[in-house]
C-alpha cells in the first residue's frame, strides 16, 4: 500500500480516484470483459423484434412526458435467452454511444464480485467515469471528499459515487444531455453476503442471510436511482421470475411507476427465430460432415421447435451436442435426439424436454453416476473458489489430481467426453492454467 501512495504523485487526482474504484470493481461482470468471452450473444438476424423494442425503450421510453417510467424487468424461464439478449443489446448500445454501465451477474462465476453485491455499484460507478470526462471528474471529487464510501452500504454508495455526481453534472447548463442504458443481467444469481458467523449455536447465533435479501436491497438502490429527476439513465434489469422479483415490480405492492414487463416466454413468439437458427446451424453441420442435402430427417426441425417450447438453451444444447459428440456421426446422434423426444408426453412446463434432453446426454457417458460426481465436484470448486487464489484451485489440472483414481489414465476424457455439449472442456494443452465451466445454469438447477 506504501508503495502505491508513494507512487500517487504520477497520477492525476481525478486517474488516482477512479483508480480506487477500478481496484474494488468486478471486471468480469461488464459485457466485454475477458470473462465473458464465451457469453452467449444473439444469432444474427434473431431476437430482432425483442431487441427493437428494447433499444427504443431505452433511446425513446414509453412516449411519457412528466414522469418518465426509467426501470423495466425483463424476465422469462431458464433457457428464455435472457442473457443473449442483454449481451447483444449492450453491444448495441456501446456501439450506438448510449450504454452506460453493464453488470452481469453469475453464480457459477470464480469471481466472486460476479457472485455478490459488494462490487455493483462501484462497477457501474467506474464505467460511468469512464462514459463522460464531466462524470469522471465529478466522481473523483466525490471519493476523495468521501474516502470512507467504499465501506458504506449500498444506498450510500448510490447516493456518493452516482447520483451527487451527476446531479452536479446535469445543473452545468454547458454540458450535453446525459443519456443511456444501465443494463444488468442475472440479479437472480446475485448470492447472499454473509457478514456473521452463520455456524455459532444458542444465544448469540445469527441466521444465515437469504439471496433474496441482497436482491432486493439492489432492486431498492436501483429504484432510488429511477426515481430520482435527475437520474438521465433507463435501467434494465433482467431475471427469472422468482418470487423477489415478481413481488417488487408488482404495482399492488410498490407505488413505483415502472416501465412495462417484458417476458421473454409470452410477449415475443420466439419459434421463428428458433427455427432460423436451426437452420443455419444444419446447414454448417451438413458442410463440415460433408453430409448430403438429405441427412436431416424430415420435420427434424419442425419437431425440435415444438420441444424447445420457446427455450433457446434446448436448440443450442442439441446443436452442440452434434458438433462435440465424439462417438458417433451427428445422423445418428440426432436421430436419437428425436426418439427420444418423441417419448415424451406432452406437458405445459417448458422445460420438461430440456431436463430429458440433459438426461439423454448425461446418459451417453461411459458411467454416469462418476460423470456426476465430477460435474458437482467442479461446480462446487468454481462456487467456494478462494478469491485470492483462483487459478491455484479450480484448473481443469487440479480438478482431474482430485478425482482421477488413476493419475496415470485419461479419465476426464473418458467420462465427460460425451458431455462437451454441457460443460466447456480446456484442450489439454490449456488445462494447467483453464477451468472446466458450464455452458448454463440451468443444469445445475436440473442436477440439484
Amino acid at each position: 500500500m506504501a508503495r502505491i501512495l508513494d507512487s500517487a504523485h504520477d497520477f492525476h487526482v481525478d486517474n488516482f480516484q477512479v483508480f480506487k474504484l477500478e481496484v474494488r470493481s468486478a471486471a468480469g461482470a461488464i459485457h466485454d470483459s475477458a470473462e465473458r468471452c464465451d457469453a452467449p450473444k444473439c444469432h444474427p438476424e434473431t431476437r430482432v423484434a425483442v431487441q427493437d423494442d428494447l433499444y427504443d425503450w431505452i433511446v425513446n421510453g414509453d412516449g411519457e412526458e412528466e414522469r418518465p417510467r426509467k426501470f423495466k424487468w425483463v424476465t422469462g424461464p431458464a433457457g428464455s435467452g435472457k442473457t443473449a439478449v442483454m449481451g447483444s443489446l449492450a453491444d448495441r448500445c456501446a456501439a450506438n454511444g448510449v450504454l452506460g454501465a453493464t453488470f452481469f451477474f453469475a453464480s457459477w462465476s470464480v469471481s466472486i464480485g460476479r457472485r455478490r453485491k459488494t462490487a455493483f455499484v462501484t462497477t457501474i460507478a467506474h464505467q460511468l467515469a469512464e462514459y463522460r470526462e464531466d462524470l469522471k471528474n465529478a466522481i473523483s471529487s466525490a471519493i476523495e471528499k468521501n474516502p470512507s464510501v467504499f465501506e458504506k452500504n449500498l444506498r450510500v454508495q448510490m447516493e456518493v459515487l452516482i447520483l451527487a455526481p451527476i446531479r452536479e453534472v446535469v445543473r452545468q447548463s454547458e454540458a450535453p444531455d446525459l443519456q443511456g442504458a444501465i443494463i444488468i443481467d442475472g440479479l437472480d444469481e446475485c448470492e447472499a453476503e454473509q457478514y456473521h458467523d452463520t455456524t455459532r449455536n444458542g444465544p448469540w447465533a445469527r441466521p444465515e442471510r437469504k439471496k433474496a435479501e441482497d436482491q432486493l436491497e439492489i432492486l431498492k438502490v436501483l429504484q432510488a436511482a429511477s426515481s430520482e429527476p435527475s437520474f438521465p439513465f433507463r435501467i434494465l434489469v433482467a431475471s427469472r421470475p422468482e418470487r423477489v422479483f415478481r413481488e417488487f415490480f408488482d404495482p399492488e405492492n410498490n407505488p413505483t411507476p415502472f416501465a412495462r414487463k417484458l417476458d421473454l416466454h409470452e410477449d415475443y413468439n420466439a419459434d421463428a427465430d428458433i427455427t432460423l437458427f436451426l437452420e443455419v446451424q444444419f446447414n454448417q453441420i451438413r458442410r463440415r460432415y460433408n453430409l448430403p442435402p438429405s441427412w436431416l430427417p424430415p420435420d427434424a426441425i419442425k419437431t425440435l421447435v415444438e420441444r424447445a417450447s420457446g427455450q433457446f438453451i434446448y436448440a443450442a444444447t442439441v446443436i452442440r451436442y452434434l458438433e462435440m459428440g465424439h462417438r458417433e456421426p451427428p445422423k445418428a446422434l440426432l436421430e436419437a435426439i428425436l426418439k427420444m423426444a418423441a417419448t415424451q408426453e406432452a406437458t405445459s412446463n417448458p422445460l420438461e424436454q430440456l431436463d430429458a434432453l440433459y438426461t439423454h446426454i448425461l446418459e451417453s457417458s461411459p458411467d454416469p453416476p462418476l460423470s456426476l460426481r465430477w460435474i458437482f465436484t467442479i461446480y462446487r470448486c468454481s462456487i467456494h473458489a478462494v478469491q485470492a487464489i483462483p487459478g491455484t484451485v479450480c484448473v481443469a489440472s487440479n480438478i482431474n489430481l482430485l478425482l482421477q483414481m488413476d493419475l496415470e489414465s485419461n479419465e476426464a476424457e473418458h467420462l465427460l467426453g460425451n458431455l462437451h455439449s454441457l460443460i466447456r472442456i480446456p484442450p489439454p494443452s490449456d488445462q494447467a492454467t483453464a477451468r472446466y465451466d458450464f455452458y448454463h445454469k440451468s443444469l445445475i438447477d436440473f442436477l440439484c
